[in-house]
């Protein structure tokens, strides 16, 4: 079963609409929001048939084996279900709320491809047009070859393009300077002129580089590609616990859990809270993203009952190119799950201090997202701990 920790791993009037968006817009730059402001906006089902068991399976791990772990649950036939244990804050013991605020991580994704869809929905984009049509001549100068890769092969990982934060020289200067914040330019330049790992077109390979691409073309075409999002999918499907920028200081003051590294793999995570934030706020379009466990169900909720993208799109998001041995992968932000036989639509998404999955499960008209504030982006005996929690709540959800 495939993890979902792994980073490798949707009218009113011109005057309403502009209000909304400028309402989440506010919102969204926010420096904080109170925490007994806290709404999930949705309705908890005290009757919920498998809380009991979900429950129990949060607390066998958490605070006992992960720092903190985060569920959100809806099920078509019960409505909502969510969850935490463990800490928020290892130090101080504060407990893992569900108005803690959750890192999406590699999830994000799912939002840029929803965002670029909109956008050729509208004519602004078209998804077989070579990236140097919208990509600024600054930055496709950086990548081999530029002018053979389309938009479609940027979306569902077909580019050959290498992976910048796989690249010794980018990597180390993101450790070494914890602190210090970095530039699309920098992610860039880790691939300056290195050939492409393969024709584009021919084959599969999930590389973050590709949605980096993705996010300067949207800036190019809509002039901040985050604010775009905040309006066309945060205010439309009126997520209130979502926060995303384009600067690298929205993270300050949300009521984010502290953030857990296995370093040395003995079951004794440090906290890098300072270095999450920063490899967070910093990486643009391939991650960035914060929200509530329930903002990110309704999220994919929302998409799935096609309230952000058309009927067409849609059928574009979820068509899955295949991997190496021939079995469905990506599609446009969004991978295909094999459940041992049941198919399931979604993402995961690791960092070095955070690890969750989004998931959508239509032969159960279940969703599901759960969160953990431990890294799982290299594998360890905690990263599989997660997995294996992940596994259980499935089975519990399946069975």
């Amino acid at each position: 079963m495939l993890s979902l920790f792994k980073k490798i791993e949707m009218k009113k009037t011109v005057l309403s609409a502009t209000l909304l968006a400028l309402a989440f817009i506010l919102q969204a730059q926010a420096v904080k929001k109170s925490e007994n402001q806290f709404s999930p906006g949705v309705t908890i089902n005290p009757n919920f048939s498998k809380a009991a068991k979900l429950d129990s399976i949060l607390k066998s791990y958490a605070p006992a084996v992960l720092p903190g772990v985060a569920l959100a649950v809806y099920t078509e036939a019960e409505g909502w279900w969510a969850g935490t244990a463990g800490y928020a804050n290892v130090e101080t013991k504060k407990r893992m709320q569900l108005n803690h605020l959750q890192y999406l991580q590699s999830v994000s994704k799912m939002y840029m491809g929803v965002a670029v869809l909109q956008l050729a929905e509208r004519g602004k984009i078209k998804l077989d047009a070579p990236v140097t049509d919208y990509l600024p001549l600054k930055y496709s100068t950086y990548i081999t070859d530029a002018a053979k890769i389309t938009v479609r092969m940027l979306l569902n990982h077909t580019s050959g393009i290498p992976e910048y934060n796989g690249r010794p020289r980018f990597v180390s200067q993101v450790i070494l300077n914890p602190r210090k914040n970095f530039r699309s330019e920098d992610c860039l330049e880790a691939i300056k002129h290195l050939p492409l790992n393969f024709v584009p077109g021919s084959k599969y390979a999930y590389t973050n580089t590709n949605y980096l691409v993705l996010t300067l073309i949207v800036d190019a075409i809509t002039g901040d590609h985050a604010a775009f999002i905040r309006q066309n999918i945060f205010a439309k499907l009126h997520l209130q616990n979502s926060y995303y920028d384009k600067g690298n200081t929205y993270l300050n003051g949300l009521n984010l859990p502290e953030s857990y590294w296995d370093v040395l793999n003995n079951e004794m995570p440090a906290n890098i809270t300072p270095l999450q934030k920063v490899t967070v706020a910093n990486s643009k379009g391939d991650d960035g993203i914060v929200c509530s466990v329930t903002d990110a169900v309704l999220f994919l909720k929302g998409l799935m009952e096609g309230k952000l993208l058309s009927e067409t799109s849609m059928k574009e998001m979820l068509h899955f190119v295949k991997d190496e041995n021939g079995n469905d992968k990506y599609g446009m932000g969004i991978f295909y799950f094999d459940l041992g036989g049941i198919p399931a639509y979604g993402h995961g998404g690791g960092g070095v201090g955070a690890g969750c999955g989004l998931l959508y499960i239509p032969s159960h008209k279940t969703y599901l997202f759960i969160a953990a504030n431990i890294g799982v982006l290299i594998e360890g005996k905690l990263p599989a701990k997660a997995d294996q929690m992940k596994t259980e709540i499935l089975m519990t959800l399946l069975l």
